[in-house]
């Protein structure tokens, strides 16, 4: 078959969601300014780049044409926390899924057991075997059809990452332990289990690391090809000073919040 978008498709559902699969769940939770926590799943959801690492979700706007929570929160304290969503807890990511009112507690909601962060003023999902401790960086907003088409889009920087000893073989992440669950289409999920491996053929083991995340193999390799191109790749000294001090200052002004509600103060 062959369908512009926006126009009539002769089918039950869109396809479109259905064609880009699978897609990693965004289990997001933030606090808001009063102090309340918030966990609700996206299924539009990457990571950016690895070093350093950059994630990004999108959030449809409300039947309302309100931004979620979510987004409020994390745009309103400059930071987020992100939960690998995984198959043992699949009933409870899908319980925050529910659209509840503003300072309404999805932990509690859940039964799910909190965590604190360690570098930001956020909870993070106590069973979940992989958690990130993210900084606001930017939103983005394309605008589409109302009342949900529009999308609010969130980029931050990963700033630490926890991740359970129990999953880990080998000195790698393992998936068949902490098997996630991942959206398609329609109403449909699918659980990782399996996995295969091809490594590009032809090309150095160098260049291969670095592709997979390796900081170090990534920034040796642009010292192997000159001090421009390492200039390029580790970004200027100045650079690296503004964006450090860009990413303190994010995390005072989060800081500073968390202490706010600690004292009872308003923001």
């Amino acid at each position: 078959m062959f369908y512009e978008t926006g126009k009539d498709h002769g089918l039950p559902y869109d396809p479109f969601k259905a064609c880009v699969v699978p897609r990693p769940i965004g289990w997001i939770s933030t606090r808001s300014p009063q102090g309340k926590d918030n966990l609700a799943p996206y299924s539009q959801f990457n990571n950016l780049t690895f070093d350093p690492p950059y994630v990004m979700f999108s959030s449809n706007r409300t039947p309302e044409g309100k931004r979620k929570d979510t987004v409020i929160n994390a745009e309103s304290t400059g930071v987020f926390a992100w939960n690998l969503a995984t198959y043992p807890l699949r009933e409870k990511v899908n319980i925050t899924a529910q659209q509840l009112d503003y300072g309404q507690d999805e932990f509690l909601t859940a039964d799910l057991q909190k965590e604190d962060a360690r570098l930001i003023p956020c909870s993070l999902v106590a069973d979940s075997p992989v958690r990130f401790e993210c900084a606001f960086h930017q939103l983005i907003e394309l605008p589409g059809n109302p009342p949900m088409g529009t999308v609010d889009i969130i980029i931050a920087r990963v700033l630490a990452i926890h991740i359970s000893d129990n999953v880990i073989t080998d000195g790698k992440i393992d998936i068949s332990k902490t098997q996630p669950i991942a959206r398609l289409g329609y109403y449909d999920y699918a659980v990782i289990k399996d996995t295969f491996e091809m490594r590009i053929p032809g090309t150095n083991k160098a260049l291969l690391d670095g592709l997979e995340g390796s900081s170090r193999a990534n920034r040796t390799l642009g010292e192997e090809e000159g001090k421009e191109v390492g200039q390029e790749v580790l970004g200027s000294g100045e650079g690296e000073v503004k964006e450090g001090k860009e990413v303190k200052e994010q995390l005072k002004r989060a800081q500073s919040a968390g202490a706010k509600v600690a004292l009872g103060e308003k923001n």
